[in-house]
């Protein structure tokens, strides 16, 4: 195994110190970077004080690392004492645990940090419930004495059995939390498919992308909305849906939903179905990527392995390439450009390319327009004008004894179409 030297950092930070654990395993192709974990641990209101990295040829089914960098983990421990190591890779329950004994700290890894990130910025009755499911799935087999039993109210339930170790009560306990909040997720569930469902005819347009890559920015562009817009990971953690009006001529409801992330926690996107279905329900998708960070490919590859991996491939995208007024290597935009010849480029800082992303949304509502003839007395006129709000009017023909339409019509577009004359009858027949 070939062993890297370790940085060190220091900081005066009030925040509890971290030491990061960037590894490169075999048959992974990228370089180790430990500049994302990073961000990661700050947002996390972590202090990071050290990072190690380690090329394995082979993984350690007991510490992941080899014996020799472990020792190195455990003097870097010893001479910084941080509150928490914080492993790159994700840990199996087996390795968390002989980790923890081994360090006298607590261990956690990547999936672990993104889980508290979400834990600190969900708002919504929603978001806090997905995410508390998702930590408690993930817990429960990687529970350790270090870990210290749960700071919750125990109301008097719950209480040790003849032989039960605190472990196994914090375990019980996990368990009954974990189907309290299930029975909890399916009613949000249930509610949010009624909002859906209310929406059920209006084109749909969702933002996907990497973290902190401007969707919240743009989504404030086309909207006019106040969207949170940080400069950090997971800012925007519950999903936002408003119309879009400036210089729009349909009605179109954009969502700006979480941002995606490499390893991102299975139990999460198990726990965030309901979320990810505002996206699975969109007729199009705006995937977002920032061209000026040094990792923007594979942020791309990514966000797009993700989409197939959850199902979301057969939606049509378009790719928006954001920050372009950071972009100082001339080239570096050339060669997007030219990999990527439909893609539109914007700065959501200088609204630049903003009306080129707007009528390329035009031309895909367009696109899904069906065809469609109605014929209307002339006692019904005053219904063209409710008409040309949902559906474009291509050709309008007024005969003597009938107007006739020519008409393209969005998904559901008939169905309104419907009621709207089912609606008119009813009046004129009262």
């Amino acid at each position: 195994m070939k062993q890297e030297s370790n940085r060190f950092t220091y900081s005066n930070s009030a925040h509890p110190k971290a030491i990061l654990v960037g590894i490169k395993l075999p048959g992974n192709h990228s370089e180790i970077s430990l500049d994302e974990l990073n961000g990661l641990a700050v947002t996390a209101e972590y202090d990071p004080v050290a990072q190690l990295t380690q090329r394995l040829t082979e993984i350690n089914p007991k510490t992941l690392l080899g014996s020799g960098k472990v020792e190195e983990l455990k003097q870097s421990v010893l001479h910084h004492s941080p509150e928490v190591v914080v492993f790159d890779e994700e840990l199996s329950p087996r390795q968390n645990r002989e980790l923890e004994k081994i360090l006298k700290c607590r261990v956690i890894d990547r999936p672990w940090l993104i889980l508290e990130i979400f834990s600190h910025h969900a708002r919504t009755r929603e978001a806090k419930t997905q995410v508390e499911l998702a930590r408690l799935k993930y817990a429960l087999p990687r529970l350790t004495k270090l870990w210290g039993h749960l700071s919750r109210q125990r109301g008097g339930i719950g209480m040790k059995d003849v032989g039960e170790t605190q472990i196994q009560l914090d375990q019980r306990m996990i368990r009954n939390e974990i189907n309290k909040l299930e029975k909890k997720l399916n009613q949000i569930d249930l509610e949010k498919k009624t909002q859906r469902k209310s929406r059920k005819g209006t084109f749909k347009v969702s933002l996907v992308g990497y973290t902190n890559v401007g969707k919240s920015s743009l989504m404030n562009r086309l909207t006019g909305a106040d969207t949170l817009v940080e400069n950090k990971l997971f800012a925007t953690l519950d999903p936002t849906v408003r119309k879009i009006k400036k210089n729009f001529p349909y009605p179109v409801l954009l969502s700006d939903t979480v941002g995606l992330i490499n390893k991102l926690p299975h139990d999460l996107v198990a726990s965030f179905k309901s979320t990810l279905d505002e996206v699975r329900d969109a007729n199009l998708l705006i995937h977002v990527v920032d061209i000026s960070h040094p990792e923007y490919k594979n942020q791309l590859q990514t966000t797009d392995d993700l989409l197939i991996e959850m199902g979301m491939n057969e939606i049509d995208i378009i790719l928006v390439f954001n920050k372009i007024d950071s972009i100082d290597d001339i080239e570096k935009l050339e060669e997007a450009q030219e990999n990527h010849p439909s893609a539109i480029f914007i700065s959501c800082k200088k609204d630049e390319g903003i009306e080129a992303l707007r009528q390329k949304i035009i031309d895909q509502y367009e696109k899904k327009l069906l065809p469609f003839n109605l014929q209307l007395e002339h006692s019904q006129a005053r219904l063209v004008s409710q008409i040309r709000k949902f559906a474009l009017i291509v050709k309008e023909d007024y005969q003597e004894d009938r107007i006739n339409l020519s008409l393209r019509l969005p998904p559901g577009g008939k169905a309104k179409l419907s009621n709207l004359l089912s609606a008119q009858e009813i009046h004129a027949n009262t």
